[in-house]
Formats: structure tokens, C-alpha cells, sequence
């Protein structure tokens, strides 16, 4: 199956560090790669955070539409063979089958929050792929359940949004980690091998700043950011965006950090 291919309204990453070229991880083969897409933030980016942000004034609910059903009982809950620490876990699936939303990172002071709540799988894929529908099948064969997200805006300048996936089992948590993250370094992600975030162990966790600015005639200079992290079977994926053409990487850091030490 071919890869999908990143729009070309969206903003690319830049070149690709020939150091580091060698170094890169190889593309997966027989499934499609999910792909984020970035075409939206150009017009925030524009003049107004409004057509950048979903609607979410509708009450959170358990499972968004498309979202695969749990069987009821404690037993869907449970980890999978693979966790080793049983009272921690325990404690932290009783907590994120709550509420996920309640999970998210608060705002910066003086920011101003464009959304906070659960996203519809529909709405997710449209907004966050290039191919939503292949993205969707992808997303229900990893187990996808539910995904809360929050956005702001600070200052006009720079903008930011929070989504914290959650899975039926973190391997399918796992798978998609992956796959994003195995898709950054290269010229059509970030360009770059990004950096760990501190307190994780292995590969669970990487900030990329994107290499290059997306110049575009009729838009402010623009330079993206992202971070992946997984903890369990949530995998926590930011969008971070600066109309100023640059970013300073440890904003990115210190933003994940602190989204980390909610779940």
C-alpha cells in the first residue's frame, strides 16, 4: 500500500541533516503511514485562531463517535501482559478511563483557550490527515478509543494544541507512536532526528522542531513543532505553531513535560 502523501498546503519540514541522514529509521512497509497534515494552521496563522480549532462546546462523552465500544466490566480495563508494576497501573487506568479531557495541560496565563473537550474521531482524521479515511481504518485497527484535546492561542503569535489518544491496549498505543515517530525525521516531518524528553525511558518520548520556516506569499513566516510520547495506552501528540519563523525547542520540551506529568 502506498504511503499518503502530505498535501501541499501543508507546511513541510525542511531538509533533511545529511549527518544524520544515515541514521534514520526505515519506512514501514505493507500499512499506511498516518501522515499529519498541517494545511489548517495556515490560515490561523493568517489572522484568526477561529477556523483553526474544533468546536467544543458539546458535552464530553465517554467514547466519541467512530470510537470502538469497550465490553463493560473491569476486566476490558486491565493491562496487558507486558506491564510489569500492577498497583501503579491499576491506579493509572482507574484514572484514564475517567474522565481524559480532565487530563489535558492547562493554558499558559494570559492565553487564550480556542476549545477544550473530546474530539469525534471524524473530525480528528479530517483535520489531523491527509487521507482521513484510510487514516480511520488505521486508527480502529490499532485499537482507537476516545481523543480529548485542548488549543490556545497566545499573543497571536503562537499556537498550540494538546491531544492525548487513548487506546484499547498499549500496543495499539504503541503501534502509532511508532509509525508517527518513525515518520519525523524525514524531509516531509521535521527534517531532523529531534530530541528525548526528559524522564522517559527508551524512544517513548521525542520533540522535533521542524528544520526549515514555510515561507508562503500572502502568509506570516511560519515554523512548526511537534512532540510524541506514550505512556501506557495513551499516546500524548502536540501541534506547536510560532508565526515568527522560529521556535525555541525547549518551550516545546518544558510544554510535553508538563503534559506528561498529568497522566
Amino acid at each position: 500500500m502506498e504511503h499518503a502523501q502530505i498535501i501541499p498546503e501543508a507546511p513541510e519540514g525542511g531538509g533533511t541533516d545529511p549527518e544524520t541522514a544515515s541514521a534514520l529509521p526505515r519506512r514501514r512497509r505493507g500499512r499506511t503511514m498516518l501522515l499529519i497534515a498541517g494545511a489548517a494552521v495556515l490560515g490561523v496563522l493568517a489572522g484568526t485562531v477561529a477556523g483553526y480549532a474544533v468546536q467544543y462546546d458539546r458535552d464530553p462523552t465517554p467514547l466519541p463517535p467512530l470510537a470502538q465500544q469497550l465490553p463493560a466490566g473491569p476486566k476490558a480495563l486491565a493491562p496487558d501482559d507486558t506491564t510489569t508494576n500492577k498497583t501503579i497501573n491499576a491506579n493509572r487506568w482507574h484514572k484514564t478511563d475517567d474522565d481524559l479531557a480532565k487530563l489535558l495541560v492547562e493554558a499558559p496565563g494570559g492565553a487564550k483557550v480556542t476549545g477544550t473537550g473530546y474530539e469525534p474521531a471524524d473530525v480528528f482524521a479530517e483535520e489531523s490527515f491527509t487521507t482521513p479515511g484510510r487514516a480511520l481504518s488505521d486508527l480502529v485497527d490499532n485499537g482507537f478509543r476516545r481523543v480529548a484535546a485542548t488549543a490556545w492561542a497566545e499573543d497571536d503569535k503562537v499556537f498550540v494544541k494538546v491531544r492525548l489518544l487513548q487506546f484499547q491496549n498499549r500496543s495499539g498505543a504503541d503501534s502509532y507512536q511508532t509509525e508517527q515517530s518513525d515518520y519525523m525525521p524525514y524531509e516531509d516531518g521535521a527534517g531532523n532526528g529531534g530530541v528525548a524528553i526528559p524522564g522517559l525511558s527508551g524512544d517513548l518520548g521525542r520533540v522535533w522542531v521542524n528544520s526549515k520556516t514555510e515561507q508562503k506569499s500572502g502568509y506570516l513566516p511560519v515554523r512548526g513543532a511537534r512532540a510524541i510520547a506514550r505512556r501506557g495506552d495513551i499516546v500524548m501528540d502536540i501541534a506547536y505553531y510560532d508565526n515568527r519563523g522560529k521556535i525555541a525547542e525547549r518551550d516545546v520540551v518544558e510544554l510535553a513535560k508538563r503534559q506528561l506529568e498529568r497522566l
